[in-house]
């Protein structure tokens, strides 16, 4: 049983497009338990799973979200690439759809209480903000999240002066070990809501403080987290997602919270439900049929998703395409575009290179000045570990000699100098003679062959001195 007595936290973790499986998760807890997300103490995300905590901590539309990652996933597999495509500019669509969707006071609702996952550029640290001056820092602070290395780009974005790239790579599933925080992943593992896969895999991959079983469902995830599935399969992922959080709700009995008033009535609807007419398999056939006949099987009323949610992937995907979309679409034509490639993808590439640098104009100061501090930096670094000792040489723990001052014929005596570190003597180079057991009581040094080149005697502390 989930215990809410002490607050109670919601934590999603990065997916790639799998956040749609976050939209069914959302969309069932705002439908059947909207109090766990009024009342969250924090709305933590990395990733993909940052869009979705934005939209419930800004109380921003989450039909409207839906309908932009589907929109996304289908620009993407337009082209023959896919989102690798040098077209594709995944950080543009982000910003243009987080600009429109969000509301004006976004950064005021979502200060102190939505967090963020980054990972900063300079040291790799795990770094989780939750404050936010205004609305285009709140949509700077998602996109460093998303930022994924030469996925999304080769330079990375900054946030209050402050580089970073995606949270999912220092941590994917932010605060999950603290007490009463519902984690939520679209992979199945050890999360409070993820799928629960029928696999006998014991194996378990934890990834960034993620769980992931070992299993071919989760490897098909992983394959389409970063490359959009059709909005037919998105569809079930979102189910997916809605019916995982109404099991997880239904196990920890979180759905009476609500409105405890309203106990007497909730034995009705079960006992509806036990009185309903057992569909046999004649009628389910023909039923099954039906819907296909119709192209859009997700408005069955067997299915869970809510209904807004069902029209958004119904329009999805019986949009009547134009005649080109339709033509491009036929195999022979899909063939001819690959073995066109090659001839394709330069102008295609040169066109998207220079809108790009077009775009990247007003940027390009900042930017440069921080690609030369990179590179003085990592100068610097191989300037001091050149130097490197082997690792065949004597550690120099006390010097009891130090280089002569008058002339190089006279002998030095180690009784009448003072000691000095090994560490003081970086800039002067020196021969370490090897004295033999019968000379032990007196130590006579040679002269040294140049001026920047002395014999001395190394020692202990412990030592006896005569």
């Amino acid at each position: 049983m989930f215990d809410l007595k002490g607050g109670w936290n919601l934590s999603f973790a990065g997916c790639g497009f799998l956040g749609i499986y976050h939209i069914g998760v959302a969309s069932c807890l705002l439908e059947k338990a909207p109090y766990l997300v009024k009342g969250a103490t924090k709305l933590y995300g990395a990733s993909a799973g940052a869009l979705t905590a934005s939209v419930l901590a800004s109380q921003a539309s989450i039909t409207t979200c839906c309908e932009d990652v589907i929109a996304v996933a289908k620009e993407a597999r337009k082209r023959n690439l896919g989102p690798l495509h040098p077209s594709f500019n995944l950080v543009k669509v982000l910003r243009s759809g987080l600009s429109r969707d969000l509301p004006s006071d976004a950064h005021i609702l979502a200060s102190g209480r939505l967090c963020i996952s980054l990972t900063r550029v300079s040291d790799g640290q795990n770094v989780l903000v939750s404050q936010f001056g205004s609305k285009e820092e709140l949509i700077q602070a998602l996109i460093c999240s998303c930022f994924i290395p030469i996925y999304c780009g080769l330079i990375p974005p900054s946030f209050q002066g402050v580089r970073y790239v995606d949270g999912g790579i220092s941590d994917n599933l932010p605060q999950s070990e603290v007490k009463n925080t519902i984690t939520i992943s679209p992979f199945s593992g050890e999360s409070d809501i993820c799928p629960k896969d029928n696999s006998s895999s014991f194996h378990e991959l934890r990834f960034t403080n993620t769980s992931i079983q070992m299993n071919l469902g989760n490897m098909y995830r992983l394959s389409r987290a970063l490359f959009p599935p059709e909005p037919k399969v998105m569809a079930e992922m979102c189910q997916s997602g809605y019916k995982d959080a109404l099991r997880f709700l239904e196990d920890n009995n979180l759905l009476m919270l609500e409105r405890p008033a309203a106990g007497p009535a909730l034995p009705d609807p079960p006992a509806d439900c036990c009185c309903r007419h057992a569909e046999t398999t004649r009628e389910w056939v023909l039923r099954r049929l039906r819907l296909v006949g119709k192209q859009h099987w997700w408005l069955d009323e067997q299915l869970v998703l809510p209904t807004h949610i069902k029209k958004v992937f119904c329009e999805a995907c019986q949009g009547k395409a134009g005649l080109y979309a339709t033509v491009s679409e036929t195999l022979p034509m899909r063939v001819a575009s690959y073995m066109l490639l090659p001839y394709t993808l330069p102008v295609q590439s040169a066109y998207s290179v220079a809108q790009r640098l077009v775009e990247w104009i007003p940027e390009v100061p900042t930017d440069v000045r921080w690609l030369f501090g990179v590179a003085g930096d990592v100068y610097r670094h191989a300037w001091r570990g050149a130097p490197a000792a082997s690792d065949g040489d004597p550690c120099l723990r006390k010097c009891l000699s130090s280089p002569p001052t008058v002339e190089h014929n006279n002998f030095v005596e180690k009784d009448n100098l003072p000691a000095f570190s090994a560490l003081d003597l970086h800039s002067d180079y020196w021969d370490v003679l090897s004295s033999s057991p019968s000379s032990s009581s007196q130590h006579q040094l040679s002269p040294s062959p140049s001026p920047r080149q002395v014999c001395f005697f190394v020692g202990t502390e412990d030592e006896p001195h005569e």
